[in-house]
């Protein structure tokens, strides 16, 4: 009788504790930080798939920091994150895009010496009709001399993140960090409720395949970004047109580039010249994960994760994905050569 060679499986849990080892100086509240998050992560799956079957659909009725109506979902991942980490006295602070202020930890429970940053649903316009959503996440040491988590802690550039990932609820749920050794993979099997490596080690094509933009917004840009736009479609003659693909949803696209190759583009327009989207809740982690992959990221003229943040909500331009079609941003955008960036 043959029998066939059985596969390892390798868990979020013991893939964490293996790469622990690696570092003898390591204390353990790091790893515990991302055993949260997995917690957290399931149960916000579980939810997200179950959101057509109870009342967690639609709009909870207010606003958000931003000034943008919370979904209900939005909501419950919030709290959920918050409350699978506020107790375990590795964190001193949170920070939330839901959220104005810093989350302190509360009375009683013991401060640590990480920041967690967070967007808990990412693409919540779009749970209605079934769209894939997610989470993103950046962990930052303290930096403060007190026991508590200060904003100056929050407001530091993203190439002092020392973890940063995010999580996709789709077809399947899968958890995606890195530690600044890689990016790392990992899909929910539902049957036995954990997070399995399925993604190891993962490195972005180059050149990329997408282009990721809201042509909606084209009569908004200026005209440096309405030339790379055609330059990334090869109507310019410089290169061959990369395939449009735009969920809406700045995980999943930033996602499927990720494993497909390609570039996601959020310019400033007229009507936002700041740019939209949130440095530290979702540039930063989604900038340390892709140049871990090999990628980069600008907001047109500086490296993200080069920028030091001056607000907690701050909104900046964001070009993100396969390095040279990243570098070819720069370039026509007047910005820095990216020199090193991704290797």
């Amino acid at each position: 009788m043959v029998y066939n060679t059985p596969t390892s499986v390798v868990t979020i849990d013991r893939f964490i504790i293996e790469q622990e080892r690696l570092h003898p100086e390591a204390t353990g509240e790091l790893s515990g930080i991302l055993y949260d998050l997995a917690l957290a992560a399931k149960i916000i799956s579980s939810k997200v798939r179950r959101a057509g079957l109870v009342d967690i659909l639609g709009s909870a009725e207010a606003e958000n920091v931003q000034g943008e109506m919370q979904q209900k979902l939005d909501v419950f991942a919030n709290e959920t994150i918050v409350k699978a980490l506020d107790h375990g006295g590795r964190l001193c602070a949170m920070a939330s895009e839901e959220v104005p202020d810093i989350i302190p930890i509360p009375d009683g429970f013991r401060c640590g010496k990480y920041c967690l940053l967070f967007d808990p649903l990412d693409g919540s316009s779009n749970i209605d009709v079934n769209v894939p959503v997610g989470t993103v996440f950046s962990v930052v040491r303290k930096i403060t001399r007190g026991a508590r988590g200060e904003l100056e802690d929050m407001l530091q550039p993203g190439r002092r993140q020392v973890a940063a990932g995010y999580v996709i609820y789709g077809s399947s749920t899968m958890l995606v960090y890195t530690t600044g050794q890689g990016v790392h993979g990992f899909t929910l099997d539902p049957s036995i409720g954990e997070f399995l490596l399925s993604h190891p080690n993962i490195r972005i094509p180059d050149p990329g395949r997408y282009l990721s933009v809201n042509d909606s917004y084209e009569q908004h840009w200026d005209e440096p970004v309405k030339a790379l736009m055609r330059r990334y479609r090869g109507l310019d003659g410089e290169r061959k047109a990369m395939s449009v693909r735009y969920v809406g949803s700045l995980v999943a696209d930033f996602h499927r580039n990720l494993l497909g190759g390609g570039i996601f583009c959020y310019p400033a327009n007229v009507k936002s010249p700041q740019g939209k989207l949130r440095l530290l809740y979702e540039a930063n982690p989604l900038a340390f994960v892709v140049e871990q992959a090999g990628g980069a990221a600008t907001d047109g003229t500086r490296r993200i994760l080069d920028i030091h943040p001056t607000e907690l909500h701050q909104r900046i331009p964001l070009y993100v994905g396969s390095k040279s079609d990243v570098d070819t941003a720069s370039a026509m955008l007047g910005g820095e050569k990216l020199t090193g960036v991704g290797a």
